[in-house]
């Protein structure tokens, strides 16, 4: 029976000792945590395949980003990260593929999904899609349930102005002007040890799958 408070706890006394002599004593905590999210992961990937059959036959394991930081390039020379996170994509974590997410962090989980990142010829293709395809997207992004559960999109480097190629005063400018198409659910501590997580991730990928699919279509 998985129990994700022990992961969290983990994953809290990481962020306190955050260099490789603690890790290396706690080992065992660590392997036992990476243990439970790679269960979390295989028991949500079997309950998404009901609606996402694109999913069937993933890897959990495969699923999960290295706990190493790349120290190379940051000011931040922890060499851990304190999260554990997973992308749930058809194709694997570098495919390009929209798909889901979950991350795992003491105070600040949360499930969604979509494009994190996309190069410039993805973003290109989905704004095009939904410069031909408005009202669908609006469709989708506007229902009342989908609003409930993830609100607005995540606009961290958002344009200021219009793309280029697009009046500043087209109809759907804030979408478009998105560098990333993704949208996030948080989730408390308290959700992330229940035992119905599993159901509650599940579910939030079930009301997000639509917008995978107008995305996997752009890029059809």
């Amino acid at each position: 029976m998985m129990d994700l408070q022990l992961t969290l706890k983990f994953l809290k006394d990481l962020a306190n000792n955050n260099h490789k002599e603690w890790m290396d004593d706690n080992k065992k905590r660590y392997q036992e945590a990476k243990a439970q999210m790679v269960e979390l992961v295989s028991e949500v990937i079997k309950k998404s395949a009901v609606f996402a059959p694109e999913l069937s036959g993933l890897d959990p394991k495969k699923t999960l980003f290295r706990i190493n930081r790349d120290v190379r390039f940051s000011k931040n020379k922890d060499p851990y990260k304190t999260n554990f996170g997973a992308s749930i994509v058809e194709g694997g974590k570098k495919s390009g593929n929209p798909g889901f997410y979950l991350h795992i962090m003491p105070g600040s989980n949360f499930a969604g999904g979509g494009i994190y990142q996309p190069s410039a010829d993805i973003l290109a293709k989905v704004r095009q899609e939904i410069d031909y395809n408005g009202k669908e997207i609006n469709s989708i992004i506007g229902d009342r349930n989908f609003t409930e559960v993830f609100g607005k999109p995540y606009a961290e480097d958002k344009l200021k102005t219009a793309p280029k190629g697009y009046p500043k005063d087209h109809e759907n400018i804030d979408l478009l002007q998105l560098k990333h198409y993704v949208f996030m659910r948080k989730l408390t501590d308290k959700e992330i040890t229940s035992d119905k997580i599993v159901d509650q991730v599940a579910d939030t990928y079930r009301t997000l799958h639509p917008f995978n699919l107008f995305l996997s279509r752009a890029l059809d």
